[in-house]
């Protein structure tokens, strides 16, 4: 071996061995995938040895005890006493038992508190033929090292996993300021994990278990916190997690088919149709003389001269999504069909116990037959996401205020802007959330949003002379909670307390600056930008 190339193997072994120690192990349909940040390295049936600690996952047994022994356990009130309330609530407020599971709230599930015995505890888990690990209830400690491919096992029967993954997408609709969903979709329903380190114990070690969108156990263990796990591996897990079908694909929705038009008959071959469920392929002849071929797998009813579809939600999502646009391009698909599921939500009535909605242009129109394998594939990998914080509309291509136009977001899909993006242009003041729980992370201030553009018009000659302005399209004024003004420029939102006194309306015009001047040294300059705002709104 010369010289020069010893040397260079020596520079270069710690960088491999880097390299090789920054995976992730993920366990899912009995295989162990390793992966790096951005693919798939390996693949391998899962070791029956392969251990890792516990972690917060204990919390998911409890809340699994807590649900399906129809407990009503009191909230948790913090007092400010105790360190751990960080992950809780702040003093003087209280958490419920859903959000003290996504926000890993263990003061919540300590046993303790909540009155569980150890031997009621054992009975209970021995009679569900739980491993041995989950028995004792004292030893279930964070620490406690237990079998991947067992507690994948117990998680397949875990009670109460149907509620579990609807809460729990929340915990990637959170992760990593919303890069998580935007690369993952609806598809991962995980409660996070993060311990000391094997070796070295001033490390962390991090992951998640839980399910995906269909019911599938699944478990994962890297090197740092879990935050970092989803962070940095978010794009392999993009590549490798499965587009099935959700284990819960929503309440039923009733639709009145082609409630514009009057239906002459409906025919099965040359011969009337009975009402009732209808199967098979029909011929729907209307009274102005236009006719359509439908077909029915019985979702479709017959009811005299009314059509009406029963249709799981996420069906009712994929075919209007088929009727109304197309499955591609994927990303512009994404985000009509999050739009569409929010229309749903926000327009829809209760008839018993399901929705009820018109098939109209009116309203949104539904293919009057099962949605195609990919109008389906769409559905699915949005699936329960909605908006919250504006009141969605769509068109094919009229975009205008919290109107997404189908047109522009395929240009914006082709040009490479991704789902959450494209809603982001149509509706600046949403937020993704999930269907059965729509919290809006910016409470609009309209009052600043009025404010600000009326000003704004006034400023344009100043501004225009300023080296590296760039008057922002879309943007949206939200209410600050609490803390200092912001801006979000990832987002274009900009936080203030209000309107109403001349500091706020200074506030409102200094961020507005930080988010116009984003792409210039100016922007980072705060003695320029607040000399600007001043300049501007007192001068």
């Amino acid at each position: 071996m010369t010289r020069p190339l010893f040397w260079l193997l020596l520079y270069l072994l710690p960088a491999l061995a880097t390299a090789q120690e920054a995976t992730l192990r993920l366990g899912l349909k009995g295989e162990l995938l390793t992966l790096g940040q951005t693919q798939l390295i390996a693949r391998e049936p899962l070791p029956a040895k392969l251990q890792a600690p516990l972690g917060s996952l204990w919390k998911l047994f409890v809340y699994s005890w807590l649900v399906d022994t129809e407990a009503h356990e009191p909230a948790y009130a913090c007092r400010g006493q105790a360190k751990d309330e960080v992950y809780c609530c702040t003093a003087g407020g209280s958490i419920a038992r859903d959000q003290a599971l996504v926000k890993s709230c263990g003061l919540y599930f300590e046993p303790a508190r909540l009155g569980i015995q150890a031997a009621d505890w054992r009975s209970y888990w021995q009679a569900r033929q739980a491993p041995q690990w989950l028995l004792d209830l004292p030893a279930l400690q964070p620490s406690m090292r237990v079998p991947v491919a067992e507690l994948l096992q117990v998680l397949a029967v875990l009670p109460a996993q149907a509620q579990m993954r609807r809460v729990l997408l929340d915990v990637v609709l959170n992760a990593a300021d919303g890069n998580v969903v935007g690369e993952l979709g609806g598809r991962l329903r995980v409660k996070t994990w993060s311990w000391l380190g094997d070796q070295d114990p001033t490390s962390r070690q991090g992951g998640f278990g839980g399910w995906t969108a269909d019911g599938t156990p699944i478990w994962a263990g890297g090197r740092g916190t879990s935050q970092m796990v989803l962070r940095h591996y978010r794009q392999a897990l993009a590549e490798v997690l499965p587009v099935e079908w959700p284990a819960d694909a929503g309440r039923c929705v009733e639709v009145g088919l082609f409630s514009r038009y009057p239906i002459a008959r409906v025919l099965s071959g040359e011969r009337a149709a009975p009402s009732g469920p209808l199967r098979g392929g029909y011929r729907v002849e209307f009274s102005n003389g236009n006719q359509l071929d439908i077909h029915s797998d019985g979702e479709l009813f017959l009811l005299q001269d009314k059509l009406v579809a029963r249709l799981d939600r996420e069906e009712y999502v994929a075919r209007v999504l088929q009727r109304e646009a197309r499955p591609e391009p994927a990303e512009a698909a994404k985000a009509l069909a999050i739009a569409i599921r929010t229309y749903l939500l926000q327009n829809a009535t209760h008839h018993g116990e399901c929705l009820s909605i018109d098939d109209s242009s009116s309203r949104q129109r539904v293919a009057p037959r099962p949605a195609t394998a990919e109008s389906r594939a769409i559905a699915a990998w949005t699936s329960d996401l909605v908006l919250a914080g504006s009141n969605v509309t769509y068109h094919s291509d009229q975009p205008g205020p919290d109107k997404l136009s189908w047109h522009q977001a395929v240009e914006q899909a082709n040009a490479g802007k991704r789902f959450d993006a494209i809603l982001l242009h149509a509706y600046p003041r949403a937020s993704l959330s999930r269907w059965d729980n729509p919290v809006a992370s910016c409470e609009a201030l309209p009052a600043g949003q009025e404010w600000l553009q009326t000003q704004r018009r006034a400023w344009r000659p100043r501004l225009e002379s300023e080296v590296g302005y760039n008057e922002i399209s879309n943007f949206a004024v939200c209410r600050l909670a609490f803390g200092r003004p912001y801006v979000n420029r990832e987002r274009q939102r900009i936080y203030v307390r209000g309107v109403l006194s001349l500091q706020d309306r200074l506030d409102l015009t200094h961020e507005y600056l930080h988010l116009a001047f984003e792409a210039h040294p100016n922007g980072q300059d705060e003695n320029y930008i607040e000399g600007l705002a001043r300049h501007l709104l007192l001068e």
